[in-house]
């Protein structure tokens, strides 16, 4: 039955993806006076030049962190939004050490990535503490963490650290010390890749090789059924939390010290929203997690090139998001599909 309902979602996920794809290629043909042009630059755009191929996967490296948090947390059966936040106000956290502390070059990065990570900890073990104790629903809590991250991170950008006689928001520049290596030459491809996918790789033998990961999946699974089985769920929707806010806090670090100068976020960066979608892609497999994350950054490459070459915009993006996140969210999208295949090895069996 196992190996059913895998290649059911499998295919469900595969299914997801192309009717997205279909319903914007036909937009595309209905809407542009271009339709050939846009969806080949939409298409294979990021494959004709190393820098657009190398943008896709400086794109995909936030990408993946904030799956990775959001995998663990729906594991754990947490709709835990604040990795958004935490995005936000972890990589000010990054810059701020960046710009005020004084370390050696190879030191400096990773005392401001793990400060970054330290805050994202500790924000989301508030809402995992809050969870865990006294039943406050994760999602709504999250959200208001986002709200107040975001201000308390402006404020601090506007008061203290941001660039006299501009007006453009942004802060200072940060210390040249602090920030990331380009690691692949003609790209912005940064040491940052490197930690991503150890993160991965700690995520997967963390979650299927320990004793956490598997009292994680247990109270995701059944969190009564866990409780009698003597594991102690509310630690572990806390230690969970924390780790989930953890990742989320270095990807906000890394993304800023390895592609900006300065910390220019006036606005939330969407990125811990979009973990949401990459962890529904991945089915909460931190290995699938890099295959999403660049799915994801590759067609957001391919629509920023469409946009730029065509008369069809780059939000042509959020239309295939949404209905991505519709078809695989919906518990009745193929169930027929679904109840076949399980018949089928339920009558081989």
């Amino acid at each position: 039955m196992k190996n059913a309902l895998r290649k059911f979602e499998m295919v469900r996920t595969f299914v997801a993806v192309g009717i997205a794809l279909i319903v914007g290629f036909t937009i595309i043909l209905l809407l542009s006076n271009q339709p050939l042009q846009a969806i080949t630059n939409f298409v294979v755009g990021p494959l004709t030049k190393v820098r657009y191929m190398g943008n896709v996967i400086e794109t995909a490296i936030p990408l993946i962190f904030s799956g990775l948090a959001v995998s663990l947390l729906f594991q754990a059966k947490l709709f835990n939004m604040g990795a958004e936040g935490i995005f936000y106000f972890s990589g000010l956290i990054a810059a701020i050490v960046g710009i005020s502390v004084t370390l050696p070059m190879g030191v400096h990065p990773i005392v401001a990535i793990l400060a970054s990570g330290i805050v994202g900890a500790l924000v989301m073990g508030i809402v995992g503490f809050f969870k865990a104790r006294w039943d406050v629903s994760e999602l709504v809590l999250s959200l208001m963490f986002n709200t107040i991250l975001y201000g308390l991170g402006l404020y601090i950008l506007n008061h203290f650290f941001r660039e006299a006689n501009t007006v453009v928001m942004k802060s200072v520049k940060i210390q040249k010390s602090a920030l990331l290596h380009t690691i692949i030459p003609k790209t912005n491809i940064h040491s940052g890749l490197l930690v991503a996918l150890i993160a991965v790789y700690a995520c997967h033998r963390l979650l299927y090789r320990s004793k956490l990961g598997y009292e994680i999946r247990m109270t995701g699974a059944n969190e009564i059924f866990a409780k009698y089985s003597g594991i102690n769920t509310a630690k572990v929707i806390v230690q969970v939390s924390l780790i989930a806010g953890f990742l989320a806090g270095i990807g906000g670090g890394i993304e800023v010290l390895g592609m900006y100068d300065a910390f220019k976020w006036v606005a939330l960066p969407g990125l811990g929203f979009d973990g949401a979608l990459i962890a529904m892609l991945a089915k909460n497999d931190p290995k699938r997690v890099v295959v999403s994350a660049l799915f994801l950054a590759y067609i957001r490459i391919g629509a920023d090139l469409m946009s730029r070459l065509t008369d069809i915009p780059a939000e042509m993006v959020g239309i295939m998001q949404g209905l991505i996140i519709l078809f695989i969210s919906g518990r009745k999208f193929l169930q027929f599909y679904r109840n076949r295949l399980v018949m089928k090895e339920v009558q081989t069996a």
